[in-house]
């Protein structure tokens, strides 16, 4: 008993002195596996929509606010100081942005590295290192680090797009940077939607680009990702992810983002997805359809607009019961980060023929 007092002073001494005890931390600093900070969660779109009209009336975007857009803060990590670090994920931000017709998002740029997916709306468009790039729904548009880019609306709606950064990564790896452009807009340098025509023809590419490059398409437009998807839809769908694909950059033939990667996923009808677990992270926005996905055993129902994160090493099954109608999952993932410390693995679901057993049923906020 004395050791054990003695012991707990002796600890309470090294904190006092800035050190520590290994030897009663070292199951908590080399884990078994994984214990990560976020949780799986999931957001409806009604309650990020209501928010995001509210602000559309107390903000104008270019007259006291940059952007105007609402972040998903899980709530693993929302004691972090500020704002639970803006993290969805520990690595990923995610946000849903509105434009208003006429307005104008001013350009910057930032060492954090970004993307768009275009939820809805017509009429938009973006500047990224002096192209205009058009939006449409379902379209995956990317804004590497350290490019200028701006959005405006001139259209007669709101636009609407889901924003992914490594927001969490770097402020964590305290890298960030960010610089404002002199001007609201960034001057044009090449044609309208350039590199998109530049890349029409699909699995060709122009000879100047033989060399790689960090970004040669900006555009991913939603009728060739669609192409794709029924191109593969014609086979035997994956047992995990049904029909997946990944965007890519076509000089390098990887992530398209050379830090977050994304993908289009389709369940197709009465879809059971069979269970597994991956160190990467995700964070899904539901573009079409219904169903649910099961996180160690929890099930979290979703429907069209809602967004939902599947931490790192958590297990995980995609369901979509309807009978008739696909779902669409549009998702980002920290993979990139992942494999280029050599820290990727995963593992398939054995037990109960590779589903969970369902013990609990998420319910949403709906304020």
């Amino acid at each position: 008993m004395k050791q054990s007092v003695d012991l707990h002073s002796f600890h309470e001494k090294l904190d006092r002195n800035n050190l520590g005890p290994l030897w009663a931390s070292i199951h908590d600093l080399n884990t078994i596996e994984p214990k990560a900070r976020p949780i799986p969660y999931l957001w409806k779109r009604e309650l990020i929509e209501k928010h995001l009209e509210e602000a559309e009336d107390l903000l104008q975007v270019g007259d006291g606010a940059d952007r105007r857009a609402v972040f998903l803060i899980n709530p693993g990590m929302k004691d972090l100081i500020p704002y639970g670090w803006g993290g969805a994920t520990h690595t990923l931000y995610a946000a849903v942005q509105a434009v208003k017709p006429g307005e104008i998002a001013p350009a910057h740029r930032h060492t954090t590295t970004a993307l768009r997916f275009i939820m809805k709306g017509e009429g938009g468009s973006g500047r990224v290192n002096g192209e205009k790039i058009p939006f449409e729904p379902g379209d995956y548009l990317i804004t590497p680090t350290w490019t200028w880019h701006d959005h405006t609306n001139q259209g007669e709606e709101t636009i609407m797009w889901m924003d992914c950064l490594d927001v969490p990564f770097t402020l964590f790896m305290n890298v960030c940077f960010t610089e404002f452009y002199p001007e609201k807009q960034q001057e044009l340098l090449v044609p309208d939607d350039y590199s998109s025509k530049r890349y029409q023809g699909g699995m060709v590419r122009p000879i100047s680009d033989r060399t790689p490059s960090i970004a040669p398409l900006g555009r991913y437009k939603w009728e060739l990702t669609k192409k794709g998807l029924d191109g593969l839809s014609e086979f035997e769908p994956d047992p995990f992810d049904g029909y997946a694909i990944e965007y890519i950059n076509p000089s390098t033939g990887k992530d398209a983002n050379n830090r977050i990667g994304a993908r289009m996923q389709k369940l197709p009808p009465q879809f059971f997805g069979k269970a597994h677990r991956h160190v990467h992270s995700n964070v899904y926005h539901v573009f079409k359809g219904s169903g649910y996905t099961v996180m160690n055993g929890v099930k979290f129902e979703w429907s069209e607009g809602d967004f939902f994160v599947i931490p790192p090493w958590v297990w995980h099954e995609h369901v979509n019961l309807s009978e008739t109608e696909d779902a669409l999952l549009f998702s980002t993932n920290d993979l990139p980060i992942m494999e280029a410390f050599d820290f990727e693995r995963k593992e398939e679901y054995q037990e109960n023929g590779g589903s969970q057993i369902i013990t609990e049923v998420f319910v949403p906020i709906e304020e």
